[in-house]
């Protein structure tokens, strides 16, 4: 009966770290949650994501936005696809998906037994070299206990960090598709000043001329050449915003060494034909937006850990301990006898000065917390959606305006001033004026046209999130406004 009693003790330890739930295979798959991830970016933007683990797999991305970028001159989808393979940091916001994963696999595992074993009295010559031997199994009663909240909390840290990763990728392609279209219409900016400068060139060189034949005074002469050395100038930013444009699309793409020989187009696509009314764009919003989703799941997440709390506030460790000790006596026959004693201790903090309340004051003001946060990103997500949809419709009538209404007249104009030149009405400043002004009005036009289409890509982030909340376009290059030196 001794020996069933001291077996109810060392197994008993060992039953409780032993009531364990099984991992979910969700937790220990080399690219746990990333299928997730990947189904979800690509029902929003259509786009293929990766996680490279290896260097086969960054080999194989290399050689892929090699085949897409070397010498193409590449389109906004191209753009956001090799974003989407080759940017670096977005591979480790999918990294940090597989450390949520393995921390949620580190929960449903229960805490290892601690075994000790001690040897007393050694040396005592007439027991056979010790006098007793003691062993000792510790196991963490409240690990047992409270590994279904651990483990809830934990699944749903995982869940944020997919929503978050779900969140990055698509910060990541609307940020791309930005810097595209920013980096095509400065490019597009550049050609229409480059022809206003040619322009301004052939006026500044008339002016010299006829400054040496006396028939323009200095006046006349100064006014067109600094109209020309202002252009100057104004192109040469233009330049340069064009250099820093694309060099921000190549960071976003990761690009670098031989992939950097690459083109964007010299002008935006035109404007479409029209645009549509968007049905339900706040439920829309309200339902796919990963932003929402994450704020959702740390509401979540806080009462998973009210709940932990509440399991713990008595006591917040726990640890029983089992064992034996078998100590050696020599009998009075002469032989060694070994007696056995059973023990088992109990080990808790006695909650005379906390008694938890503290805990769960903070643990319902952290659940009371996530709840205003969640409340106040609903109110936050419909107001972006309505004022992403009013600014995707209004860029849409301004670019409209610009190019139906105002470079016609333009265009007229110069049209008009020619043929007045050619009946010797107009004289030559008078037609170089009508041209730089039908050239400025070209410029504005392609600059609403940039504001549409960044209006788009911003009505996109707002349905789904990764945007910066809010449509609104860049500065506006313009050709700087110049009289005719003839005037």
């Amino acid at each position: 009966m001794r020996h069933l009693r001291k077996s109810l003790i060392v197994v008993l330890p060992l039953a409780l770290s032993a009531c364990a739930t099984a991992v979910p295979g969700i937790y220990t798959e080399s690219k746990a949650g990333f299928a997730a991830v990947s189904d979800q970016t690509s029902a929003a933007i259509g786009k293929r994501t990766v996680f490279a683990q290896t260097q086969a797999d960054n080999d194989a991305i290399k050689r892929e936005v090699q085949a897409l970028v070397h010498k193409k001159t590449i389109s906004a989808d191209t753009a956001v696809q090799v974003a989407l393979l080759n940017n670096k940091g977005l591979q480790a916001a999918y990294a940090n998906v597989g450390l949520s994963a393995a921390e949620a696999w580190q929960q449903a595992t229960p805490q290892n037994p601690v075994v000790s074993i001690g040897v007393l009295g050694i040396g005592a010559a007439e027991l056979g070299a010790y006098r007793a031997i003691e062993g000792l199994i510790r196991a963490n009663v409240l690990d047992a206990t409270t590994r279904q909240q651990r483990m809830a909390l934990a699944d749903v840290n995982f869940r944020a960090a997919q929503a978050g990763a779900v969140s990055d990728t698509l910060m990541l392609a609307n940020d791309t598709r930005t810097a595209w279209v920013n980096a095509v219409s400065a490019f597009e900016a550049v050609s229409y000043l480059s022809r206003a400068k040619a322009t301004s060139d052939a006026g500044s060189e008339l002016a010299r001329k006829l400054g040496e034949t006396g028939a323009l005074n200095r006046a006349g002469q100064a006014r067109e050449q600094a109209f020309n050395a202002e252009l100057a100038g104004q192109l040469a930013q233009a330049r340069l915003n064009a250099a820093r444009a694309k060099e921000q699309l190549t960071r976003l793409m990761g690009l670098w060494g031989s992939d950097l020989d690459y083109f964007v187009p010299d002008a935006l696509p035109a404007l479409p034909r029209s645009v549509g009314r968007i049905t339900s764009l706040e439920a829309r919003a309200l339902s796919n937006r990963v932003d929402l989703r994450i704020a959702k799941l740390g509401l979540e997440a806080q009462a998973a850990a009210f709940g932990l709390t509440d399991k713990t506030r008595i006591v917040s460790d726990l640890e029983i301990v089992g064992g034996f000790e078998a100590e050696r006596e020599v009998g009075e026959d002469g032989d060694i006898e070994t007696a056995t004693t059973p023990q088992v201790e109990l080990e808790f903090a006695i909650p005379i000065y906390d008694t938890g309340k503290a805990r769960m004051r903070k643990a319902e003001l952290s659940y009371l917390q996530a709840a205003n946060v969640l409340a106040e990103k609903a109110v936050t997500v419909r107001s972006e959606a309505r004022s992403a949809e009013t600014s995707y419709h209004a860029s849409y009538k301004i670019a409209r305006h610009y190019r139906d209404v105002l470079v016609p007249l333009r265009a007229t104009v110069e049209e008009e001033g020619l043929l007045s030149y050619n009946g010797m009405i107009t004289n030559t400043f008078e037609l170089l004026t009508d041209v730089r002004e039908k050239l400025s009005a070209e410029l504005e036009a392609a600059n609403a046209k940039r504001d549409f289409y960044l209006a788009q890509a911003d009505l996109t982030a707002a349905i789904y999130g990764g945007g910066a909340g809010g449509a609104g376009g860049g500065e506006g290059t313009a050709i700087a406004a110049g009289g005719g030196a003839g005037h």
